[in-house]
């Protein structure tokens, strides 16, 4: 088993308020519907239990479960930190952070994330470099199938340039 991670930030204004776009990202069952390869979240207290369907990485097969320890500052941001049950092992993990400031001119929301995915996988540390660039693409197809579907469930616009 080796290790692998990829990174990804983005960054949008969304037309729409700050606590609406808050109240989305908070709720784990709309996250769950939003979130493309996501079967299900589960919460426990300040714990959220993410289960992924198949993902295929360089011919492997994977259905990563993890647990997330979300710290919640309303309405401004949300950390995540991989947190697994004492006594468990998970092959999988994420960390990262939302921060949502309301803009300048008061017309939507700044939402910025930043994330960090780490898998094992029975695959040969060699094949990092083709391994990271595979993660990184599922990452991306998962932001942008994210997004529209939060902005869907908004009724809001991103503003452009």
């Amino acid at each position: 088993m080796a290790s692998f991670s990829a990174r990804t930030r983005a960054e949008a204004v969304v037309l729409a308020p700050r606590q609406e776009i808050w109240d989305a990202l908070v709720d784990p069952e709309l996250t769950a519907r939003l979130t493309p390869f996501v079967t299900r979240i589960t919460a426990a207290d300040d714990h959220w239990r993410w289960e992924l369907s198949g993902l295929d990485v360089l011919g492997v097969s994977v259905a990563p479960a993890f647990t997330e320890r979300m710290i919640l500052t309303e309405p401004e941001r949300i950390e995540f930190h991989h947190d697994p049950p004492a006594g468990t092992t998970e092959r999988a993990g994420v960390d990262g952070w939302y921060a949502l400031t309301t803009t300048a001119d008061g017309a939507g929301t700044e939402l910025v994330t930043e994330l960090e995915i780490a898998l094992d996988l029975p695959l040969p540390r060699a094949s990092g470099p083709a391994v990271r660039a595979a993660m990184r693409r599922v990452i991306d197809t998962m932001g942008k199938r994210y997004s529209a579907r939060l902005l869907e469930h908004l009724g809001a616009e991103e503003r452009s340039g």
